[in-house]
């Protein structure tokens, strides 16, 4: 039995979750999807699937093998298309989800630039800071920043969030600039509801990672009141530099603790199948070579290529 349809089965029941899901999707019986499974296990030698008549899966073992066979099918479908991409042009609909201040700056401009590019696309985007649901609510693609739960999904990284702790000139003529991350039990600090802590790495310590627990005498669901806030000079606040990069350029905020900074969060496009069409391919590629662009963050550029 070819390697690549066992790999093929074992990477649709693990995303399906079921053999006859994989089964209908791929055309074929359940016996024979459970078949390309046995052989797979039995010629690596381990179980990857866990199974019983309710429910299907991942062994530690299978998790991990899945996150490889992902990559190698992304990269031989990037392959094929590469070789088409003069003959093939892209069309179609594009369902696509991000979070909502992160989408409207470096979502939504690439957007418009894309549909420039590719007159035959359209694309509905979905601004919110809700986890979309990709398989049962239709959408092709989701921007998400921060360690992936669903390993279900194929990933691609598209680039880094750093933070920074950020306070107004006057308040930090007026508070003092804290030298280490424990000296904010003395500062205002504006903080998210529900939030535990503020992530450091301690260079003194290898750079070993911990969260400082902070508080203040103002919290608010919305980042984007603490950053107005902050402005104002009511207090220190930890926020992405997507969102207070042009303040910091400007003056108008000064980060602190740079040197305790902690490591940043991956960015990353996730979608529900290995084979991607081609105006998502398109879609994913343009994002990434957008943020990979020397500048582009600390610039604050929005807008396409030169």
């Amino acid at each position: 039995m070819d390697k690549l349809t066992q790999i093929d089965a074992f990477v649709a029941v693990a995303q399906k979750g079921s053999l006859s899901a994989a089964a209908r999707a791929e055309g074929v019986t359940p016996a024979m999807m459970g078949r390309r499974i046995d052989a797979l296990e039995a010629r690596l030698g381990v179980r990857l699937l866990l199974r019983t008549t309710r429910r299907i899966s991942l062994t530690p073992e299978g998790s991990a093998f899945l996150e490889d066979c992902q990559r190698l099918l992304n990269a031989l479908a990037d392959a094929e298309a590469a070789v088409s991409l003069g003959s093939v042009q892209a069309s179609g609909h594009l369902r696509v989800s991000a979070p909502a201040g992160f989408g409207r700056r470096h979502v939504a401009p690439h957007v418009a630039q894309f549909l420039d590019e590719h007159p035959e696309v359209t694309v509905a985007l979905d601004l919110s800071d809700r986890t979309v649901d990709l398989v049962n609510e239709g959408f092709d693609c989701a921007v998400r920043i921060g360690p992936l739960a669903d390993t279900s999904l194929v990933a691609v990284r598209l680039g880094d969030m750093r933070r920074a702790v950020v306070g107004s000139p006057d308040y930090l003529a007026q508070r003092g600039v804290p030298a280490t991350p424990d000296d904010l039990a003395r500062h205002l600090c504006l903080t998210l509801n529900q939030q535990t802590g503020w992530s450091f790495a301690d260079p003194r310590r290898s750079g070993e990672v911990r969260a400082v627990k902070v508080g203040g005498r103002f919290q608010c669901n919305d980042g984007s009141v603490l950053h107005d806030w902050a402005l104002e000079g009511r207090g220190l606040v930890w926020r992405s530099l997507w969102e207070v990069g042009d303040d910091l350029r400007a003056g108008r905020l000064v980060a602190v603790l740079d040197d305790w900074a902690a490591p940043p969060l991956g960015i990353h496009a996730v979608f529900p199948q290995r084979q991607m069409p081609l105006r998502l391919r398109l879609f994913v590629d343009q994002l990434k070579a957008r943020y990979a662009a020397p500048g582009y963050w600390e610039a604050g550029d929005r807008g396409p290529a030169p």
